[in-house]
C-alpha cells in the first residue's frame, strides 16, 4: 500500500477520496488532468507514495514516473489535441513554484504560439568564467558524494 498523508489532495486521489480525470495508472504512478489547465492537455504525473520532494523520493523510484511521463508525452502527440511539442515540468519547492507538496511533474502539449513560457533570470546568458563554473560543480559533487 503507498504511504499517503491524509492531508494531501494527491493521497486521496490515490486513494479515490478525491475526484480525478485519470488518464493511466500502474502499481506505482498515476497520471491525471489537471484542474488548472496552463492549456489543454495539461497532465500531471505524481507517485503514488507520498514525498514532498524530488529529494524525497526513495532510491531508485524516480525512474517509473519519467516513464510515465514519456508516455503521457507520447500520448498527447497522437491524441488529436494540438500538441507540437511537450514540456516536463517540475516545481521541488516553494520557491520554484511548487504549490500541491507531493511529488508531480507536469506534462504540457505545448504548440507554436501557445502563450505559454518561462521567464529567464536577470543573469540569463551571462556566461561565466570556467573557473566559476567548476567551482559551482564542485559544490554539488561534494553533496553528492556526501549523500
Amino acid at each position: 500500500m503507498p504511504v499517503s498523508v491524509p492531508d494531501c489532495i494527491f493521497c486521496k486521489i490515490v486513494k479515490r477520496d478525491a475526484p480525478a480525470s485519470i488518464v493511466f495508472e500502474d502499481e506505482t504512478t498515476m497520471a491525471f488532468m489537471d484542474i488548472r489547465p496552463m492549456i489543454p492537455g495539461h497532465t500531471l504525473v505524481i507517485p503514488k507514495s507520498h514525498a514532498a520532494y524530488l529529494e524525497d523520493l526513495p532510491k531508485g523510484s524516480s525512474g517509473p514516473i519519467l516513464e510515465t511521463a514519456r508516455k503521457v508525452a507520447a500520448a498527447l502527440r497522437r491524441s488529436g489535441l494540438r500538441c507540437e511539442a511537450v514540456n516536463l515540468w517540475l516545481a521541488n519547492g516553494r520557491a520554484a513554484g511548487q504549490e500541491v507538496f507531493h511529488v508531480h511533474f507536469h506534462v504540457l502539449p505545448r504548440f507554436h504560439g501557445d502563450g505559454f513560457g518561462m521567464r529567464a533570470g536577470p543573469d540569463y546568458g551571462r556566461m561565466p568564467e570556467r573557473a566559476e563554473l567548476e567551482s559551482t560543480a564542485e559544490k554539488i559533487r561534494h553533496a553528492i558524494v556526501n549523500q
